[in-house]
């Protein structure tokens, strides 16, 4: 096997690596967490999001999105506008749950990060749905942010729970995984 090495610029390294941007990571981390569990929570305590009637505010979002197909530059794509009509509209209940627990999930571990990587890569899906879906509004600050914190995963979440966790869940992992150049029977 070869090796390679590949040079990371200074500036670089800082955010991506260094333990020492972790105050900044905190600071975007807690922001953007933030926001995720109020939009979250918001759902969960409506109704029309979560619960005994949850869809119906899903299906108005859904209808908007639909009415944005038309003209020569639509602002929802044909293919996305097929994948409402089919998927989401026919189980509107069922995704609108799943939109205002997840961005509650998304939101708390963010916040205590834990797992920080895995909830700003399931975040930053939302914000690219809302996005397809011809919402703009906050998603696209969103979506950068999440996208900044994927790629520093291993130090964003370093003020946090994955410092501790990191190490237990490498070694939970490490053993299931056979050693390289392990002895076969």
């Amino acid at each position: 096997m070869n090796d390679y090495t590949v040079r990371q610029s200074a500036f670089a390294h800082f955010f991506t690596v260094s333990s020492a941007s972790a105050p900044f990571w905190l600071i975007v981390r807690l922001y953007l967490g933030w926001q995720w569990l109020i939009a979250g929570y918001e759902k969960l305590i409506n109704p029309a999001w979560f619960g005994s009637s949850a869809g119906a505010a899903l299906g108005g979002f859904v209808q908007g999105a639909l009415g944005k197909t038309g003209g020569a530059h639509p602002d929802v794509s044909l293919w996305y506008a097929a994948f409402l009509q089919s998927a989401v509209l026919s189980h509107l209940a069922l995704w609108s749950n799943a939109v205002a627990v997840g961005e509650v999930l998304v939101g708390l571990g963010l916040i205590v990060g834990l797992c920080t990587g895995v909830a700003a890569f399931f975040g930053s899906f939302m914000n690219l749905n809302y996005l397809f879906a011809g919402t703009v509004s906050t998603n696209p600050l969103m979506f950068v942010l999440g996208l900044g914190i994927m790629t520093a995963r291993r130090v964003a979440g370093y003020w946090g729970l994955d410092r501790y966790a990191r190490p237990y869940f490498k070694k939970l992992c490490g053993a299931a995984r056979p050693r390289k150049n392990a002895p076969t029977a």
